[in-house]
């Protein structure tokens, strides 16, 4: 039998999985029907758009003029030369948000990313092309580096540069991929819970988890504002994950942890259902339990410290009153059913 709610199930696991060097998986569960994807789809937006990054924002090249221009000894021409720079990426070091970078090669050389590098600048993209100059050619240009969020087109930087540099469309997000699955998920006999699974990868000038971290910073930065005018009141962390207690595994059945068909029916006899109710004991009641031989209560004991739930764990008072209201419901639900 169904039990009205009134309030939606809060999730309580988080799991992170480092599939390659800048690429993770990032699941959240479980969510109520339709609860997934509406806090999903902002948080894949705001990864793409929110997140810091730094990126060539204007380019000056000695004995250029403009973007369709070429220069003697360059096997590129201008156009082809910005569009490779722009495939570098740059990262500022430390705290400044603007830098102007000066370089200066003389050929013959392939100049790459790696050879950009310098005092101001680090470059995570090494590897990527830039250009070739000829025996008896010079490259000399200055770059002005800017950090910044999004996208920003070179018709909105030409304005804030000198009239001797040519402004550039400037890719400032670190993130190359963000997607999201829902899956379903089962919770207390349900399958209609969902669960997020997140696939973050970034270009290497900030990891995964610091993107998505800047986009869930975001995400509350912009709610805010309607909690100056509303005054809305927030659940305590802990009412809504149980001080980082995991729910979903203590709400399991103590089938799930295994135990010898003698000590199983012992629990089983004793009405104890959930992994809950054992960590919830004292190492005394559980002795007390009827017909339990010291063979299981150390077997009880041994996995029960292994799951990180130990017999007798010290929960808060609102966490233990929380446990125990839900066992209550649980095993209510299964009376009637």
């Amino acid at each position: 039998m169904k039990k009205i709610n009134t309030s939606a199930y809060m999730p309580t696991e988080i799991e992170v999985e480092n599939i390659a060097s800048n690429k993770v998986l990032v699941s959240a569960y479980p969510f109520e029907s339709g609860f997934a994807v509406t806090l999903a789809h902002p948080l894949r937006r705001l990864l793409l758009s929110s997140t810091v990054g730094s990126a060539p924002t204007a380019v000056k090249i000695e004995g250029v003029t403009h973007e369709f221009d070429s220069m003697r000894g360059m096997l590129e021409d201008v156009a082809l030369f910005i569009i490779n720079l722009k495939n570098v990426r740059f990262k500022i070091k430390g705290d400044e948000k603007r830098v102007e970078v000066n370089y200066s090669f003389s050929g013959p050389k392939e100049i790459k990313g790696s050879d950009l590098s310098n005092a101001l600048v680090d470059i995570v993209t090494p590897d990527n092309y830039l250009a070739t100059i000829n025996e008896d050619a010079e490259l000399n240009f200055s770059l002005i580096i800017e950090k910044g969020i999004g996208y920003v087109p070179s018709e909105n930087i030409r304005g804030l540069v000198g009239d001797d540099y040519i402004a550039l469309d400037a890719f400032f997000t670190p993130v190359k991929k963000a997607v999201y699955d829902i899956e379903n998920v089962l919770v207390e006999d349900n399958p209609n819970y969902e669960k997020i699974v997140f696939t973050i990868e970034t270009d290497g000038l900030v990891s995964p988890i610091e993107a998505f971290k800047n986009a869930l910073e975001a995400m509350y930065a912009q709610m805010s504002v309607f909690n100056g005018i509303l005054d809305i009141a927030v659940a305590p962390r802990s009412e809504a994950s149980g001080e980082g207690v995991e729910f979903g595994k203590l709400l399991q059945s103590v089938e799930e942890l295994g135990l010898s068909a003698r000590s199983f029916n012992c629990l089983d006899r004793a009405e104890v259902k959930y992994i809950a109710e054992l960590s919830l004991m004292s190492e005394l009641e559980l002795k007390n339990l009827k017909n339990l031989g010291k063979k299981s209560l150390e077997e009880i004991r041994q996995v029960m410290e292994e799951s990180g739930y130990p017999v007798g764990y010290n929960f808060s008072d609102e966490t233990t009153s929380l446990l125990k209201k839900k066992i209550e419901d649980l095993k209510s639900e299964a009376n009637e059913g």
